[in-house]
């Protein structure tokens, strides 16, 4: 190391711990006390969820009390705290649950059975010799809404009225429709 970096990184850390002496965390419990406010914002920027982050924070700490008897420069505890947290949260991160299981096969929808082609294309027309018989405006409703899939709000402004006119009308055709003879026998 040069000259320069050992004044640099000396000056640096008397600047950290400025007012701290040797003295200055005599005990474990001085030191949480003392500076817990500081490492949990710390931790709160390793995980979105504050319960986790204080559930992170008590893992390091604890990890820093099993090495308070170890560490000599105690003006380097906070880089020690933070370097424990994130060590805690990557291997937090490393250990998560996958909830995926391979299996040997796999599972396969019911088959629905598929219907008569016939049937469907009758009912099909059926259905649009229904819409046909309601009137112009109604009709421009139940298409845009239901075979456009287009919002109320939506609705009503490609026809240039209001969300309330576009609820009535399609109410309205939706019953005529109900009651339309020809579609009876599919319900």
């Amino acid at each position: 190391m040069t000259a320069s970096m050992v004044s640099v990184c000396t000056s640096a850390s008397k600047a950290a711990t400025r007012g701290a002496g040797p003295s200055a965390y005599p005990s474990f419990a001085s030191y949480v006390r003392a500076r817990q406010p500081v490492l949990l914002r710390t931790a709160r920027s390793l995980t979105a969820n504050p319960s986790d982050a204080e559930d992170l924070l008590q893992t390091a700490l604890t990890k820093t009390y099993v090495a308070w008897d170890r560490i000599e420069d105690h003006r380097a505890l906070d880089g020690y705290v933070r370097r424990a947290l994130l060590n805690t949260r990557t291997s937090q991160w490393r250990k998560r649950k996958v909830d995926e299981f391979a299996c040997d096969e796999l599972p396969e929808p019911e088959a629905v059975p598929a219907g008569d082609p016939a049937e469907q294309q009758a009912l099909h027309d059926a259905m649009w010799r229904a819409i046909m018989k309601l009137p112009a405006r109604q009709r421009a409703m139940v298409v845009l809404r239901y075979y456009e899939d287009l919002s109320e709000a939506q609705t009503a402004e490609v026809l240039g009225v209001s969300i309330g006119t576009v609820k009535s009308a399609v109410s309205r055709a939706l019953g005529k429709l109900r009651e339309d003879p020809e579609l009876t026998p599919v319900r």
